[in-house]
């Protein structure tokens, strides 16, 4: 049925919960996962109605920590899958927009499911913060299994 599923995660309690029914259903299944997290880049510094570039060294020590950050989680997942017998790639990027990114890993990895956690918002907490979940279901070709 579903042989690689793409679980995008980012640390948190929810992403961690996503990612043990990821780990039972891939195992169950026989399937591989692709764990992936994307990371925000430096937000845009504005002074007095103007853009202000950062350094060189402000844009690589960001990078390094966001590399840190995906390592770290990415390491926990694949250790978690690994122990459970199932075969788990992980794979990051930096990014302003985390719902294409989501869209596109799942086509380049030829993933045929992917496993998201959703923070269940509605009403105006919906409206202010969005949701990602719908906004991969809106865009994916690929089927989405939500965990709330």
């Amino acid at each position: 049925m579903y042989e690689h599923l793409l679980v995008p995660v980012d640390g948190s309690e929810l992403s961690l919960k996503a990612m043990d029914h990821a780990i039972g259903l891939a195992k169950m299944l026989g399937a591989s996962i692709t764990g992936f997290t994307a990371e925000p880049p430096l937000p845009l510094l504005v002074v007095e109605q103007a853009a202000v570039a950062y350094d060189v060294a402000t844009f690589q020590e960001h990078e390094k920590r966001c590399e840190a950050h995906a390592r770290e989680v990415l390491k926990g997942f694949g250790a978690k899958a690994q122990a459970a017998g199932v075969h788990f790639d992980g794979q990051f990027i930096i990014t302003d927009d985390v719902q294409q990114a989501i869209v596109d890993m799942a086509s380049r990895q030829r993933c045929d499911l992917i496993v998201m956690a959703t923070h269940g918002r509605h009403g105006l907490d919906a409206l202010i913060h969005g949701s990602l979940t719908k906004s991969v279901l809106a865009h994916s070709q690929v089927p989405l299994l939500v965990i709330h």
